[in-house]
């Protein structure tokens, strides 16, 4: 079920950091290369001088400690380096500000900013060559915790992801999917693609392998956040709220995860 990105033209590779974080390195046919929410700066520089790039763009999704840690630290060691984020959010060091609607350049392809608040005020999401880098607003079989904004407004977020073309591979911050699936499982029990989705998480994470990137279409079939329009999640979290529309079924689900 999980993606190659063989056919694209940018190439992501994941830098693990912290216990479950992923630093994303996206790369050309060249030596530059970029990276998205350093949140230390150790692991990067590692894999620079392992491989041998010259870091020319640190890209950055929201301003929590994990995801832009590294930064003044990279900065240091690759002065040159551009830092593209949030306006919104407060990010220190950014030598560009994007908002929702602005476009940028990553090695000649074109990826678009969205607006996504909700974990955090200003978080923003970049989608471009089939690639959707989206922090912690989106992951595999579950979405980010509502810090800083409403549950409408991370509603409204992931409705805005979930409109992106299917075969999208979906790059998020974090290792989340073994716990997100045993969530999900208690949601749907029936959901079969969920119990094959868990049997391929299970394989990968034994060889302590990523489950990432999925894909948009993947997300469809067995994120609950996703899916607040079933009749299968509408009944598992009726008990919970005294609405069935997809707002106040998002929102159950999410306290229902917060203590699960």
């Amino acid at each position: 079920m999980l993606t190659d990105n063989k056919n694209s033209g940018l190439t992501v590779k994941s830098i693990p950091a912290f216990n479950d974080n992923y630093i994303w390195l996206i790369q050309n046919n060249t030596t530059s290369c970029a990276i998205v929410d350093p949140g230390e700066a150790a692991p990067v520089l590692t894999r620079l001088e392992q491989d041998n790039l010259q870091l020319e763009l640190i890209i950055i999704t929201h301003h929590h400690p994990d995801h832009v840690g590294g930064v003044a630290e990279l900065l240091r060691h690759c002065p040159k380096a551009k830092v593209i984020g949030p306006s919104n959010d407060p990010v220190l060091m950014l030598t560009q500000s994007v908002q929702g609607g602005d476009r940028i350049d990553i090695f000649g392809e074109t990826f678009l900013v969205m607006d996504v608040p909700g974990h955090t005020h200003g978080h923003i999401a970049y989608v471009g060559d089939g690639k959707l880098f989206c922090g912690d607003v989106l992951f595999s079989a579950g979405c980010g915790r509502v810090f800083e904004g409403t549950y409408e407004e991370m509603f409204q977020s992931l409705q805005k992801l979930a409109s992106l073309p299917q075969e999208t591979e979906v790059y998020c911050a974090h290792e989340y999917t073994s716990s997100n699936v045993s969530f999900a499982l208690a949601v749907e029990p029936d959901n079969q693609l969920l119990h094959e989705y868990r049997d391929e998480v299970n394989r990968l994470r034994a060889q302590e392998k990523p489950t990432l990137p999925t894909t948009i279409r993947q997300e469809k079939w067995i994120n609950p956040f996703l899916r607040c329009q079933e009749p299968s999640v509408m009944k598992a979290v009726s008990a919970r709220t005294d609405e069935l529309n997809e707002l106040s079924v998002f929102a159950a689900l999410r306290e229902w995860k917060n203590e699960f």
